[in-house]
């Protein structure tokens, strides 16, 4: 008790994280909808990259501890503190994922560069033959050279990919880095960079002059300039403005590290083309954690198709980005055609962020969708008179149970109150601790729990008292009464919490939604009901014992014989042996 309570006040949480019916705020349940014949698609890995992808949205409206969060098989619970907007909270939850793959314009550093006005003079005069994605990609980068793009950069792109996959993953394997992914064919020892891209044939007659096409790519460098990728508030405001945008718009967005940000062409491949993708270790070519992908029929066609037009281009413009609901995810380069419908991302991984992209993957083609199972809104006045009333609840009960075991039980009373305290502390220090540590929120079902635990442990202390008044009443003294009288009351003690448990564990798992937060907090307490019977208890009451108060029997103490109606053991004599019982006799 003493290092569960110093560890409360060492971790700064004093107090039990309340839930939302206590603090106010909305919970929404959302239940997941698989299309025909792809039921299997709902699965814990699904889920769990949903509620990845979810956790990204409610943080992009601006909410402070929100909790997103699986439940059951094929639930998700996302709730929500009170100041959020419902109806733009449950838009941004309900939907599904947009995931595609853009082509990278050009690049910038998130953070704003602080000479950046000597390059546009001299791009719009040199370059305005070219796509506007050139003029542009210059300029972030800062590279002078106009008259070597076709030749230099394309020899840089083809040397730098053989030294990427087998150094870069040791320096940055939290895969943050998105320079230094690249996109290589399945067996493939190459590595890439970051691409550009040119129209395709639809959006050709849209450049019919050269002032356009310069205007446009100064537009888009402006645009660019402007775009602040160095805060995180930054970045959520810049991926929801940026999901807003169809797919046959070009965009500017950040990377989810807020190292870079881009300038990006139209989707060439949707998320939904996408029929696969896994994490697999590279030990054959020593690439280290790469991601292999693939594509359905359509996909592997217009992938093949963007990763020829890739491959033409210079660095920056040889590169894609995986865009994620407005945020780059991974920003690998192409240095090949890439045809077969498959192929593997390699640079700068760990497991754990080849696993997150090759779920972000997979889950941008999951047949998936969520439904509202329910929706509830709870103001911070009704939260904080429910949880007044729950606390008068639990005093009235707590009040009650004392008054029950001063009136039958004496001196024994304070013995279970004592008891009752250790318990109390016990239980709050450990859900003050669980609200930081696992995200545990004490709702008003947990209340009702704790409010019903008093009666579960104060049963406890009774079945031992009367087992120990049992021993007194056939003839023995207080001591022996005591250690004989345990036995029995412990057996007793650990079916009946044992049969509690059972159901609180059965209640937690069968259910959804605030239901849990009763069976977790009965399960805890049952449990802590043991530990306290018996590492508390029962040596409180040896050591009681052997005082004159309970010893002799004082007529308060609850232990005595006269009262009890004790039989008084003869002289010399033992007590006839209880024939069920052999050992005891």
């Amino acid at each position: 008790m003493g290092a569960l309570t110093g560890g409360m006040f060492l971790s700064g949480h004093t107090t039990p994280r309340l839930g939302i019916d206590l603090a106010g705020g909305t919970s929404i349940t959302l239940s997941a909808v698989a299309e025909e014949g792809a039921e299997d698609a709902i699965n814990s890995t699904n889920l769990n990259t949903a509620v990845n992808i979810i956790e990204r949205r409610v943080n992009g409206l601006g909410v402070q501890e929100a909790e997103v969060q699986t439940q059951g098989d094929r639930n998700i619970i996302v709730n929500i503190p009170k100041g959020t907007d419902e109806d733009q909270a449950r838009e941004q939850v309900g939907t599904t994922a947009e995931l595609g793959f853009r082509p990278v314009l050009t690049i910038g550093s998130a953070v704003p560069m602080e000479e950046p006005t000597e390059e546009p003079t001299e791009e719009p005069t040199e370059e305005p033959t070219e796509e506007p994605s050139d003029g542009a990609s210059d300029e972030p980068s800062g590279e002078e050279p106009t008259d070597e793009p076709t030749e230099e950069p394309a020899d840089d792109a083809s040397d730098e990919p053989t030294d990427e996959p087998t150094e870069e993953p040791t320096d940055s394997g939290d895969g943050g880095d998105t320079s230094n992914q690249g996109l290589s064919a399945p067996g493939a020892a190459g590595s890439v960079s970051q691409a550009s891209y040119r129209t395709d044939e639809t959006d050709a007659p849209e450049e019919p002059t050269e002032d356009e096409a310069a205007q446009e790519a100064a537009d888009l460098q402006a645009r660019l300039d402007a775009l602040d990728c160095g805060t995180e508030e930054a970045r959520v405001a810049s991926g929801r403005e940026a999901a807003t945008a169809k797919d046959e718009d070009v965009i500017v967005a950040c990377d989810d590290e807020g190292v870079y940000k881009y300038a990006l062409g139209p989707v060439a491949v949707p998320g939904t083309d996408v029929s696969g993708a896994d994490a697999v270790y590279d030990t054959q070519r020593g690439q280290g954690w790469i991601v292999q992908m693939e594509f359905n029929g359509s996909g592997a066609d217009k992938f093949a198709d963007i990763t020829a037009e890739l491959a033409t281009q210079v660095e920056p413009q040889n590169q894609f980005a995986i865009v994620l609901d407005g945020g780059v995810v991974s920003a690998p380069s192409v240095s090949e055609r890439l045809g077969g419908g498959s192929a593997e991302i390699s640079g700068g991984f760990n497991q754990e962020s080849a696993d997150d992209l090759a779920n972000i993957l997979k889950y941008g083609a999951l047949p998936l969708s969520f439904e509202e199972a329910s929706v509830s809104t709870v103001s911070p006045t009704l939260g904080g008179e429910q949880l007044e009333a729950g606390l008068i609840a639990g005093a009235i009960g707590l009040a009650l149970v004392v008054i029950y075991m001063v009136t039958y039980y004496r001196g024994l009373a304070l013995i279970a109150l004592a008891s009752l305290i250790v318990s109390g502390v016990l239980t709050y220090t450990i859900m003050s601790l669980l609200g930081p540590a696992i995200g545990f929120a004490l709702n008003l079902p947990a209340v009702c729990g704790a409010i019903v635990a008093i009666g579960i442990t104060a049963d406890s202390f009774i079945v031992y008292f009367e087992r120990i008044r049992d021993e007194i009443r056939e003839g023995r003294s207080l001591r022996p009464a005591v250690e004989r009288g345990w036995p029995r009351a412990r057996r007793t003690i650990l079916v009946s919490d044992f049969v509690s448990f059972l159901a609180a564990a059965v209640l937690f798992v069968v259910t959804v939604g605030k239901v849990q937060g009763f069976a977790f907090t009965l399960g805890l307490t049952t449990a802590l009901d043991v530990v306290v019977v018996f590492l508390f208890t029962k040596p409180l009451m040896t050591l009681l014992a052997r005082r004159k108060f309970f010893a002799s029997g004082h007529p308060w103490s609850g232990l005595d014989p006269k009262r009890l109606g004790a039989k008084p053991l003869l002289r010399g004599r033992r007590p006839a042996p209880v024939p069920s019982d052999p050992k005891e006799a």
